[in-house]
């Protein structure tokens, strides 16, 4: 079931007039959420509840031995916890790129070993909700919270629908409470949602949507293109990964405000990063929060010196790879952004001076000489951080080495010129427009809430705008990159 399909505006539709029908019944209210999540998950297959059911009855009575038992009681039942998930997610993630990695290592020893396999249907989300029910087990275990013992409470944060599938991961210190506590609606959550889904919607159905079939038509046969195509087509699904997936979590956010939830955000104007470093707190920052929190920090972060730090950063980001999909082409690009990471690391540690004298002039905006320069230095960072990070999204497109070997061929090897490539530049070119006018716009007001505080008719006439926009273009029931995860 999408959300942008009107079988889920219909769903939605029913939820919420049920929903503001409870209102002040908090029990009353979660069961509907249940029930409501559970439907919407078995939409795509009804066989994976028993997944996510697992997942819930394991991590929920984990949690309240973690936090009564003894110390070697806890120990065991954290690895349970541990154990059962990551367990789960292996096998219908992981396995089959196991075994055919294996088999292809055999190979190159002259030995042709083969695994028969059955086809192993990866259930949607599995990755999201396995996170999120690891980080509630072990920050039960570290004493960040408390047990819940709330049984419905807890399967809501398991499988509450608008997040269910794509994120944001959430925490259970901020998600259960909002949870187990009693909700009101007011007409500003209505205001606040109605932004984030409009803006939301516009993001994925008009302009993600829109550039999507030119990416796929530059991947379905890549050499037939030159150079500036291939440049082109991979700042497109620059363009239509962030539409497709912020646009995701800005309705998720959107239609949860309405039921009185606050989920975290997702995105912070990632195509104004000035560095690596900075690109991972505005890009899906509830994973890199996640792995930074209970995987870097888990193996030292950077309390042990330069090559210990090194070492977690790209162990960190090959893992984030992986976590994104079972292919060598996701261990690559988690490589890629490890090995920017290290790379700046190592530039900080190496040049402290030069970093300290940077953010002295940064400092010196009264001069006007050195206002002029620190902004020409902003720009200079964020147009150099946004080149590595469209070369990190081809790695993240292509689907095979073989892939990889073509396209970067393409990009700094063949010629450029190819007269097809204002058929490309027009519309990518609009899409990027628009996407930074929108983040450049939040980054000055320093809010999300750019429409809000907007005057009356600028903030109505962008809204007519984004609905005749998405009237025109009509809703496609297209899936959403991230479900893919």
């Amino acid at each position: 079931m999408l959300f942008n399909s009107y079988t889920f505006l219909v769903f939605y539709a029913v939820v919420f007039v049920a929903y503001v029908v409870l209102s002040r019944k908090t029990l009353a209210q979660n069961l509907l959420l249940l029930v409501s999540s559970y439907v919407f998950y078995a939409a795509w297959d009804y066989r994976f509840l028993s997944l996510i059911l697992l997942s819930t009855v394991v991590d929920f009575f984990a949690g309240l031995r973690i936090e009564k038992g003894t110390e070697k009681a806890r120990k065991r039942w954290l690895i349970a916890s541990l154990v059962i998930n990551l367990g789960v997610l292996a096998m219908f993630k992981y396995f089959a790129f196991a075994a055919e990695s294996f088999c292809q290592l055999t190979a190159l020893f002259g030995v042709g070993l083969s695994v028969p396999m059955a086809e192993i249907i990866l259930p949607v989300g599995v990755s999201f909700y396995t996170f999120q029910t690891l980080s509630y087990t072990i920050d039960v275990y570290r004493g960040r919270v408390s047990a819940c013992t709330n049984p419905v409470g807890f399967a809501v944060y398991v499988a509450f629908f608008p997040q269910l599938v794509a994120g944001p991961i959430e925490r259970a210190t901020h998600f259960l409470p909002q949870v187990l506590g009693a909700r009101k609606i007011h007409r500003v959550d209505l205001a606040i949602g109605a932004q984030f889904v409009l803006l939301g919607y516009f993001y994925k159905v008009v302009l993600a949507d829109s550039i999507a079939p030119m990416v796929n038509q530059f991947y379905a046969s890549p050499e037939r293109y030159g150079g500036s195509i291939a440049w082109l087509a991979n700042l497109g699904f620059a363009v239509q990964i962030y539409g497709d997936f912020a646009g995701y979590s800005m309705i998720a956010r959107g239609i949860s405000r309405w039921m009185g939830f606050r989920l975290m955000a997702n995105f912070r104007q990632p195509f104004l990063a000035t560095s690596p470093r900075d690109f991972w707190t505005r890009w899906h920052r509830s994973l890199s929060q996640w792995l930074r929190r209970y995987l870097y920090f888990e193996l030292g972060g950077s309390r042990f010196g330069f090559t210990r730090t090194c070492r977690n950063l790209m162990l960190t980001m090959l893992l984030g790879g992986l976590w994104h999909g079972a292919s060598w082409n996701f261990v690559i690009w988690g490589g890629f952004h490890g090995s920017l990471l290290v790379g700046q690391h190592a530039w900080m540690v190496v040049r402290p001076a030069r970093a300290t004298e940077h953010s002295g002039q940064a400092r010196l905006g009264h001069v006007h000489s050195g206002k002029w320069s620190s902004k020409i230095l902003q720009i200079a960072k964020i147009l150099l951080t946004f080149a590595l990070m469209l070369i990190g999204w081809t790695l993240f497109r292509c689907e095979s080495l073989s892939d990889i070997t073509v396209t970067f061929s393409l990009m700094f090897a063949a010629p450029l010129a190819d007269p097809r490539w204002m058929s490309f530049a027009a519309p990518i070119g609009t899409a990027i427009a628009i996407m930074l006018a929108i983040d450049v716009w939040k980054e000055k007001l320093k809010s999300e809430l750019v429409f809000l505080r907007a005057p009356v008719m600028v903030r109505w006439s962008v809204y007519s705008m984004i609905l005749f926009s998405l009237l025109s273009v009509g809703f496609r029931p297209t899936s959403f990159i991230y479900f893919q995860f």
